[in-house]
This record gives C-alpha cells, structure tokens and sequence, in this order.
C-alpha cells in the first residue's frame, strides 16, 4: 500500500481507505464521498490490521480514533505509516487524550464528524493530496501538551511496555513477546530509566500504566458505566 506522489491536488483520483466500526458512520461518509468525481472509497475496514491486510494503494486513510479491537490511535497511524500512507482523523473529537496522541503519532490532521458535509470533503481531499488540515482541535492537540517529551522507547519496548501496563507479568509478557524473562526485566529496566530522564518517573506499575496511556501506547480507560 503505497501513496501516490501529489502534483494536483483538485483534480487527481484520490484513493480513500476508512477504519470506523461503526456501519452508519461509515454509510455515511460513502453517501458523501459518493458525488466526488476525484475522490474513491475504495476500501472500509472495522481495524487498521484489517485494512493493511488487503494490500490496496492508497492515497489516504481515515481514520476513527477508538476502534472496538482496543488498538491505540498512535500504534495504528504507526503502522500505517510504515506502509506509506497517510492518515487524516475522522472523530467525535469526545476524547483529547486520543486525539492528542494520533497528534504526535504525525497524522495530517483531525475533522470532527459532526462538521458539514463539504468541511469533511474539504478536508479529506487536501489530506488526500499530502496536505495538513489545520482546525482547532488539530491545533489544541499540537499545543496542548508541552511536557510530555518523547521518551524514545524503541518498537520492542514499546511492545514490552504495553503488555506489561496492561497487568501480565514479566513471565508472561515473555512468552507472548518471545523474549526471556530475565531480557524482558532488563527492558523495564531501561523503559523506567528513559522515562525518569526525560522528567516522568515511572517507579511502579502503576505508574508504568499512566505514562503508557500518556503516550498513546495502550488506549483510554472507559469512564465507569453511570446506569
């Protein structure tokens, strides 16, 4: 899955994949996209592995932000962009901490589903062309964060990380990983050191958890059920 360099950003046929797991939402976007002659959606899938799995060229993905898999907004633009396409967010904007993390993660920019129709075109087709769609929830995301420097954790102890927050234990976090569990102990080790030098202390598990979720590496907790 390849994106197409851009030279005309009005006239081009844009490929359009979507990630939503909600079938209205995406009915819906398929009736606005409908009437573009220069924009195709040509593939919808309820995940980002999913959508990768099918190997279409794409120029662009939208992408809805809490998908049911429990993936996180970063991890799926990451992987995306590791197949060289890239992502405009498509979301109720109902969660900062999620549209703070697709921020950092590098997507081009985030349009509320609750915009008009052409605002959501508009968007979509300048993103389809490799251009940064600036609102401000996009720039509220940007700015909104200033002390929470990147940690530089690496893809295997991104992974470790995640697994481990998450509530396994080092012995298990090692065999779903394929790591030893003493490898596995060293990379915490090491996790717990770069966060406590780039000012965030991660002493407990606990704490592991919180800067985890911080950095988009494992989702939002679901607020409490009220009924």
């Amino acid at each position: 899955m390849v994106a197409d360099t851009v030279r005309d950003t009005t006239t081009a046929r844009r490929r359009i994949g979507l990630v939503e797991d909600h079938e209205s939402v995406a009915v819906g976007l398929r009736a606005i996209l409908s009437g573009e002659a220069n924009l195709e959606l040509v593939a919808v899938t309820t995940t980002v592995d999913e959508l990768v799995g099918l190997g279409q060229r794409l120029d662009l993905v939208v992408l809805d932000l809490r998908l049911g898999d429990g993936s996180s907004p970063r991890s799926n633009v990451e992987k995306l962009h590791s197949v060289g396409v890239q992502v405009l967010v498509y979301t109720g904007a109902e969660n900062p901490f999620l549209v703070r993390s697709a921020a950092r993660a590098g997507v081009l920019g985030v349009v509320r589903k609750s915009e008009p129709a052409a605002a959501i075109v508009s968007a979509i087709r300048r993103a389809a062309a490799g251009g940064q769609v600036v609102t401000t929830d996009w720039a509220a995301a940007i700015d909104g964060d200033p002390h929470l420097p990147d940690v530089g954790l690496s893809p295997r102890q991104r992974e470790v990380l995640a697994l481990y927050a998450s509530g396994e234990k080092a012995a298990r976090v090692a065999r779903l990983a394929g790591l030893s569990e003493q490898t596995v102990n060293d990379y915490l080790v090491r996790i717990r050191n770069k966060y406590a030098e780039a000012g965030r202390p991660a002493p407990t598990k606990t704490d592991l958890y919180k800067r985890a979720v911080e950095d988009g590496w494992l989702p939002m907790p679901e607020p409490p059920n009220q009924n």
